[in-house]
């Protein structure tokens, strides 16, 4: 019996499987080609001079950044510095005018108790200014003390003068031209112990004052005068003259 030749066909079962292990591997495949890709991608943008650039811009944009925080710390410190030497300038000046204050009141008191012989008579102790406003008029305190050990009342009048400056000459306005009507003959006083004279004097507009002059005149004795700088008694402090120096500590 003759061979027969082999089948051109041979029919097999279908395997899923393999198609898709053969999908599976394909995906793989391109999958590792692309990470590859992007790997050497993007270690040759990393050695080139443009990523260079920008890693050196990042810190100089950071330095930047630390170096403007410590200017804006400093500029806050300076700040605060500045405002705490201020109060202790202000401070410190408020206890000098409080010093200041003292120690003429430790004359004046000195001075009433009769501390000391040399500090006996009337005397002018206190000189004060305030300017009215609008206008060219001023108002006068002065205080007219005695020490007690004389005892007796004391009566008189005080006037003012005031030297200054007029077209660029040295005047001198003499109390008639200053006072008030009613207090022409100056400024009325009785007292014991001590007392604050007031009264409103009036300066021509084209005068500058430096110098108030204040004459006290007690009835039957020598006339008490004192010369006061216009700043000085502008200032509203007591103006002490050399017998309360002394009397300092």
């Amino acid at each position: 019996m003759a061979s027969r030749p082999p089948p051109r066909f041979v029919v097999r079962p279908h395997d899923a499987s393999v198609g898709r292990r053969r999908v599976w591997l394909g995906a793989a495949w391109l999958a590792s080609l692309l990470v590859v890709g992007l790997v050497v991608g993007g270690i040759a943008h990393h050695g080139t001079p443009v990523a260079a650039e920008e890693r050196q811009l990042k810190a100089l944009t950071k330095q930047n950044n630390d170096l403007q925080q410590q200017v804006a710390n400093l500029q806050r410190a300076g700040q605060v510095a500045d405002i705490a030497n201020a109060s202790l300038r202000k401070t410190l000046s408020e206890r000098e005018e409080e010093i200041s204050g003292l120690r003429a009141d430790l004359g004046f008191y000195s001075r009433l108790t009769g501390g000391d012989a040399q500090r006996e008579g009337l005397k002018v102790q206190e000189v004060r200014l305030q300017p009215v406003e609008n206008s060219h008029a001023w108002n006068l305190t002065l205080s007219v003390t005695q020490n007690a050990k004389r005892g007796d009342d004391v009566a008189g009048t005080a006037t003012v003068s005031v030297e200054g400056l007029r077209a660029d000459k040295v005047v001198q306005l003499d109390w008639p031209s200053l006072g008030d009507t009613a207090q022409r003959d100056g400024i009325p006083f009785r007292f014991k112990y001590f007392q604050q004279l007031h009264s409103t004097i009036v300066l021509p507009a084209d005068f500058r004052p430096t110098r108030l002059l204040i004459k006290v005149q007690p009835a039957g004795d020598d006339p008490v005068t004192r010369a006061v700088g216009w700043s000085e008694a502008l200032s509203g402090h007591l103006t002490p003259t050399q017998g309360e120096q002394d009397a300092q500590p």
